[in-house]
């Protein structure tokens, strides 16, 4: 199924919300960290000149041929929508927020086969959405390196094919997230209210985090760590109070560690280049995902920012992903059930523009 970014097809494949249906008497539960796989847009990166992803080129051989061979275990996982569906009732979700693999993110490539490839991810994210609407929404993917291809994407995902938003690296090519190149990209993102879900693909400087998977155990956190500094003292969030963040991991270290950034906004002055106000502030205005493992630390994310910019998140199918997401939230003990209520899918909802109903 072919979906193309013309005022037809929006009206045809955008409706104006997702209505689900809530099954039995438990909260709504939407996961806002899944991936999806297009195994097309892999062999058409091939012939651009893209060898294997980002993230394999960081390991050492053990942990490349782990992950080679890992991506064979979960192809039906990543590939498989009647396997997805099976997987979610597993887990008790509602509702996915499908993105690419970051694998797929493919900034390395030539701008213009990247424009290719994203439109084909999109493509087929469409047609997963569309095969069970009340199951899935999108979260697209977009050519980053040119940032004028990336806005006529991005206008094609939320005008044309009906998505919610898009996942986007924690940096590209090595530039980060809060540099001028991208503030068209973030006025846009702004205007359309598109949820920018940002999710890493290893970290730039490997060198120390070649043994131990140490480049996902520690540079995954740490390369979100970094661009959300980046978009926090880079004044993103000044000047785009109303954007739609979600940080994946819950939001690497920056989302635990809030109090040295304000020291520094009070003594440094380097630190008031973009912003007017302590860094805590801005952060306040993120999401953050369920991925951290620990009741402590999802406690600890609650007590920081508050149990309404919380969501859940998974990270499916990779092995570092967390399959038992409900009853993480659910046995959070020092939670309130209006507080798991939120994070469970209350605020992805609204994010998202999921508008729950009961079975008549």
């Amino acid at each position: 199924m072919m979906f193309t970014c013309t005022p037809r097809a929006a009206a045809a494949n955008r409706p104006a919300s997702r209505k689900v249906i809530k099954r039995g008497n438990r909260s709504l539960a939407v996961d806002l960290h899944c991936h999806v796989q297009t195994p097309a847009a892999d062999e058409l990166a091939k012939r651009g000149g893209e060898g294997v992803g980002t993230f394999l080129q960081l390991g050492n051989p053990r942990s490349i041929e782990r992950q080679k061979q890992l991506r064979i275990e979960i192809d039906r996982k990543l590939t498989s929508i009647e396997q997805r569906l099976a997987d979610m009732d597993k887990m008790a979700i509602d509702v996915q927020a499908i993105s690419t693999s970051p694998s797929q993110y493919f900034y390395a490539l030539d701008a213009d086969v990247c424009r290719q490839t994203s439109r084909m991810v999109n493509e087929r994210l469409a047609e997963i959405v569309s095969s069970h609407p009340d199951r899935f929404v999108a979260l697209g993917t977009v050519p980053m390196q040119a940032p004028e291809l990336a806005l006529t994407e991005l206008e094609c995902c939320m005008k044309g094919l009906g998505f919610r938003g898009l996942e986007i690296g924690t940096n590209v090519r090595g530039v980060d997230l809060g540099d001028e190149r991208f503030h068209g990209f973030w006025a846009r993102a702004e205007a359309l209210g598109a949820v920018v879900f940002l999710h890493p693909s290893g970290f730039t400087e490997p060198r120390r985090l070649t043994q131990h998977f140490l480049t996902n155990v520690i540079g995954n956190p740490l390369d979100t760590t970094v661009a959300l500094a980046h978009i926090v003292f880079g004044g993103v969030l000044e000047r785009h109070p109303r954007l739609k963040i979600v940080a994946a991991h819950g939001g690497g270290y920056m989302g635990h560690y809030p109090a040295r950034m304000d020291h520094a906004y009070r003594v440094r002055p380097e630190c008031h280049d973009h912003i007017k106000r302590p860094p805590s502030h801005y952060m306040k205005k993120i999401y953050y995902d369920t991925m951290v493992f620990g009741e402590p630390q999802l406690q600890h994310l609650v007590n920081l920012w508050g149990a309404n910019h919380v969501v859940i998140g998974t990270d499916y199918p990779y092995d570092m992903g967390y399959y038992k997401p409900v009853d993480f939230v659910e046995r959070t003990r020092k939670l309130t059930r209006t507080q798991k209520d939120q994070i469970l899918g209350g605020n992805a909802a609204k994010l998202l523009g999921v508008k729950p109903r009961r079975k008549s």
